[in-house]
């Protein structure tokens, strides 16, 4: 990797959760691992299958490049985690898949040195990044994409009006502290609201747009998540 100036901001540290602690990567594979369902489901959507090449960035521990494996892609790996890594790299050996690198990098530093990719998917990560490296982030990203190329970006976003940020917060830590099944505890989204850098999807969309993709889908499950299917431009 080139030299970084003494600016740049340091994507591997751990913001957040601590998911260098294997306890924790392990507890989040339980939680919030694999649902062949839903994986399957999004490598349709997104038209991922044999010949196409993805890299996932931000992998956790690999639930959406082990599918994407077993489909028929060849998929780079890429987590700040090195204990994510080597969880998913445990997964993929025991599943016998060999069409994956693995790599320990981020948004702002895993160097993609192969041929630009068909499809880019991230979940979950980019709200470790502040909203200035998150452009960076995505100009990068659209240079590793072949033009036609598709981004996917699901993550918590909100689009509650900022005037009202108090009470939406506030019911969303009550509501999701209280979901069975999650693992999660009112402390985990506090902190995430307090030391994490989740934002608005207008904002979003603007530094989506500026960088070169058309939106093709935007999708709010909610007003604390977004999904986005993106199109580089030819």
């Amino acid at each position: 990797m080139s030299t970084l100036p003494s600016w740049y901001y340091d994507d591997r540290q751990q913001i957040g959760v601590d998911f260098e602690n294997t306890t924790q990567v392990a507890t989040y594979d339980r939680d919030q691992g694999s649902n062949t369902a839903e994986e399957q489901a999004l490598l349709h959507r997104l038209a991922i299958g044999a010949g196409s090449h993805v890299i996932d960035l931000g992998a956790g521990t690999g639930s959406f490049a082990i599918a994407a494996a077993k489909a028929g892609a060849y998929v780079y790996v890429v987590d700040v985690s090195r204990s994510m890594l080597t969880y998913t790299i445990q997964k993929a050996t025991a599943a016998h898949l060999a069409p994956i690198e693995f790599h320990h990098g981020g948004f702002l530093t895993y160097e993609h040195r192969a041929a630009p990719v068909d499809a880019i998917i991230t979940r979950f990560a980019l709200h470790h990044l502040p909203d200035f490296w998150k452009m960076v982030a995505f100009q990068r990203m659209a240079a590793m994409l072949k033009p036609g190329g598709i981004f996917y970006l699901r993550d918590t976003i909100f689009s509650f009006e900022p005037a009202a940020y108090r009470e939406h917060i506030n019911a969303w830590i009550m509501r999701v502290a209280k979901e069975p099944g999650t693992g999660f505890v009112a402390a985990d989204f506090e902190t995430h609201v307090r030391d994490e850098y989740s934002t608005y999807g207008w904002i979003l969309e603007g530094m989506l747009t500026r960088t070169g993709f058309t939106i093709e889908e935007a999708t709010y499950p909610s007003t604390e998540y977004a999904e986005y299917v993106c199109r580089k431009n030819m």
